[in-house]
């Protein structure tokens, strides 16, 4: 017995020697990087990671950036990208440390990151313990992770502030709530930057070759701003950055004499930032009627299945088809005064050729199609098959 305690003394000793030289280890690197920006928010975070990247790199700043959204990448100085490897495929916090480790290794001035946690307590450990930002980007709040920082928008609002850097600088877009995240700014001793979106003109949004947002640039330029790099040089950088994997797209198919455009709304996640992009691509002539609306459900996002389903008509769908498990969480959901008409085309296990040629036999020469929901599992699936199939040039 005495010779187990032994070893487990030694064990127990050793893990605590392992995780001091770590933490010291973690700090030092920190501490090499002289400016470290995470962008935190419901909405938009991978790209707007991008978007400061690319406008501190325009100013001639030594830029690492990581993205955590659709397919998280490592972004090195000149732009170039890497795939995130996770082992199983299973985000976790802790790799933020890996992150840092790789970035300090660069010697940059600045490193762009995009949050990860999710929960308050998460949130808090993410900032004070692996990033410890000196610059915060607090995007917006929108309706989504209702169960781990809800239940209300005030609630996801504070808790977004958890992240908030001690004594430091916060650049946000949000309005709504603006009042309520400078309450929790002055507890934190930051000063709180508001990025107005009407300060960027329609102008200098045609400079970018993707869809992005007013909100989304203002907030770049702020950040490139409060490190010295003037706007011209920081959209120029912008407007060479490349685009998040999931960024707002529409991609045109040409397929038996029909025509289908199909718009990529999947990142996009809750309700309001849904209609919000289905708004932009309608105004931007980038979708036009017959619209249909396509639902990818998950087992393990239920509510957000439901969500997707109650905005049916605030997207103008004429027909509405479901896919995933359990497609009833959505259909369940759609407005009864709505008139259009819904087709659940089968569960997960409904191969996506037959997916898309069900969906071609709704269209009578062109149509949209606004892909909504969550990417994974049958809409990712989808879209690797479309990828095949080949854009209409």
């Amino acid at each position: 017995m005495t010779y187990l305690y032994a070893v487990f003394t030694v064990c127990g000793a050793a893990l605590l020697l392992a995780g001091i030289v770590q933490k010291r280890r973690h700090d030092a690197n920190l501490r090499s990087i002289p400016t470290r920006v995470m962008v935190n928010g419901i909405r938009g975070k991978s790209s707007i990671t991008r978007l400061c990247a690319g406008a501190l790199r325009g100013g001639g700043l030594r830029v690492v950036a990581k993205t955590t959204g659709t397919a998280a990448r490592f972004i090195w100085p000149d732009g170039a990208e890497i795939p995130v490897y996770r082992k199983f495929d299973i985000a976790n916090i802790e790799e933020q440390v890996g992150i840092v480790a790789q970035a300090a290794a660069e010697r940059p001035d600045a490193l762009v990151i995009e949050c990860m946690a999710v929960t308050p307590a998460l949130q808090e450990i993410n900032q004070a313990q692996l990033i410890r930002s000196n610059i915060g980007v607090l995007c917006n709040v929108r309706e989504d992770h209702l169960a781990e920082m809800g239940p209300t928008l005030e609630d996801v609002a504070r808790s977004l502030c958890r992240g908030l850097p001690h004594d430091g600088v916060c650049v946000t877009a949000e309005s709504e709530w603006f009042d309520v995240i400078q309450q929790e700014a002055d507890v934190r001793r930051c000063r709180l930057v508001y990025a107005d979106p009407d300060s960027v003109s329609d102008d200098e949004m045609d400079g970018f070759e993707f869809f992005t947002f007013k909100e989304n640039v203002a907030i770049a330029l702020a950040v490139a701003a409060r490190m010295g790099v003037s706007r011209e040089k920081a959209l120029h950088g912008m407007y060479a950055a490349a685009p998040d994997p999931g960024v707002l797209a529409v991609e045109t198919y040409a397929v038996g004499g029909k025509v289908l455009r199909l718009a990529n709304v999947f990142a996009a996640n809750d309700p309001s930032s849904t209609v919000m992009n289905f708004r932009r691509l309608l105004d931007a002539q980038a979708i036009a009627p017959p619209i249909f609306t396509l639902i990818n459900c998950r087992p393990d996002r239920v509510e957000r299945n439901g969500q997707m389903g109650t905005i049916v008509p605030d997207l103008l769908t004429e027909k509405l088809f479901v896919v995933g498990h359990p497609s009833r969480s959505a259909l369940a959901a759609v407005p009864r005064d709505w008139t259009g008409e819904a087709i659940d085309l089968g569960g997960n296990d409904r191969d996506v050729e037959l997916i898309f040629g069900a969906i071609l036999e709704h269209v009578e020469q062109e149509a949209s199609l606004v892909a909504i929901g969550n990417i994974h599992g049958q809409g990712e699936r989808l879209l690797g098959y479309l990828e095949q199939v080949g854009q209409l040039r």
